[in-house]
């Protein structure tokens, strides 16, 4: 009888030990479909299918320091943009994605080549079911160190007004 539990403890050990968390090499093509099929989505104007991709309590930001919107108020901004047959057109020229230890979360950043020169995408992906869903897309321009004084001085007269309607901390 003790062998028979040492055995059987031992198989349970070794199939546990050999048992991976996800299967990282499956998930991280999923996440980079789900990231090409929102570039594509969007550079073709596919309203439904670029908004299926996210999350239903999803989060948007864009690159002007006003743009934070759930799903429902970036639909609503994204609409006139799709509606004319042309959103936007970006193309990942590099992307790095990291998991969490269970699996069932993502993260990503990338660099893309956008009308506005490079750009930055980063994000959080959530696994619902055996599907990837974007929770969390911040969308950032880049701006070369040599440039900032100079960009600095162009968007401080807007700038300076949202952070004077911010209190002080």
């Amino acid at each position: 009888m003790k062998q028979l539990t040492l055995l059987t403890f031992t198989f349970i050990f070794f199939a546990a030990c050999k048992t991976p968390v996800h299967d990282q090499h499956a998930d991280t093509a999923k996440v980079n479909a789900v990231l090409d099929s929102l570039n594509a989505t969007a550079a073709r104007a596919d309203f439904n299918a670029y908004f299926k991709l996210y999350a239903d309590q999803s989060i948007f930001t864009g690159t002007d320091a006003t743009e934070r919107w759930d799903k429902k108020q970036f639909m609503a901004y994204a609409k006139p943009f799709f509606d004319k047959g042309k959103a936007w057109n970006f193309r990942s020229m590099e992307r790095h994605i990291s998991f969490d230890t269970t699996g069932n979360l993502a993260w990503f950043d990338e660099l893309l080549n956008t009308q506005m020169k490079i750009c930055r995408g980063s994000g959080v992906l959530v696994k619902q079911g055996d599907d990837w869903k974007i929770r969390q897309y911040i969308l950032s321009t880049t701006i070369p160190n040599e440039q900032m004084d100079s960009v600095t001085g162009m968007k401080a007269a807007i700038e300076d007004g949202i952070i004077g309607s911010y209190p002080v901390k």
